[in-house]
């Protein structure tokens, strides 16, 4: 199996974090490509951010035409839709896997995030996903993403205390990392807190793998048909649909 997951921004140290979370999940005889787009935003806090993003992934989607299934490296998913529209392959977004995940291992679960900015992003992304009704809770621990890896951040005592007000407040029965940044921490806040706590890299992974394996892809009917054909203009010439 060869799977591209892409880091929708430009920060290839993210990117490489990235690929250790998912090489550590991945199956034997599976080959991770993980790649970022050349231009955008170095992080993506927010709805203005993502809009940058979108082209730059489409772009590596074109690239890597070879993969078996791409994955989105956004909590966010973002462009996943738009790229669902250009393949039959599967194409996950570390957001919408690790809803399902949790959803398998939990009656209730909250999502633990970088900013206030994304809360709203991914509430939308539940309601859409139909996974509103069993998240109890989505906060933000108020660190923008790069930071995630200072230790003058103490993103694991912030993500910590959320934890705690998770399971005492909104009595969350597993926790969801919203962030692809925040993978390292998983398996540590799981020994503490004796709770699932899942992460988008690794839950998008499997995933793909299965989908892979049980040869399923991306239906063509309905909203994810081919673009119709047609000329764009400008710096998006390169992306008319023929």
């Amino acid at each position: 199996m060869l799977i591209c997951i892409i880091n929708p921004n430009t920060t290839k140290k993210m990117t490489d974090r990235i690929e250790a979370a998912a090489n550590k999940v991945a199956s034997n005889g599976t080959r991770i490509v993980a790649t970022n787009p050349k231009n955008g935003p170095e992080s993506i806090e927010g709805y203005y951010d993502e809009v940058f993003c979108i082209p730059g992934i489409l772009e590596e989607v074109f690239l890597h035409k070879d993969a078996d299934a791409y994955i989105i490296g956004c909590f966010d998913d973002t462009g996943l839709d738009a790229v669902r529209s250009i393949t039959n392959k599967p194409v996950l977004g570390i957001g919408d896997s690790s809803y399902h995940i949790a959803s398998c291992l939990a009656g209730t679960f909250s999502v633990i995030t970088t900013l206030d900015v994304s809360v709203p992003i991914i509430k939308n992304n539940l309601l859409k996903r139909g996974f509103d009704r069993i998240c109890v809770n989505v906060s933000s621990v108020k660190i923008p993403v790069l930071e995630l890896d200072n230790d003058n951040s103490n993103a694991a005592l912030s993500i910590e205390k959320e934890i705690e007000k998770s399971i005492n407040y909104y009595k969350s029965e597993a926790i969801i990392l919203g962030c692809a940044g925040m993978a390292d921490f998983a398996e540590k806040l799981e020994e503490k807190f004796s709770i699932p706590v899942v992460e988008g890299v690794s839950s998008s992974i499997i995933l793909a793998e299965g989908l892979i394996r049980m040869k399923k892809n991306t239906s063509k009917l309905g909203g994810y048909s081919y673009p119709n054909p047609k000329n764009y203009s400008g710096i998006f010439k390169s992306f008319s649909f023929k």
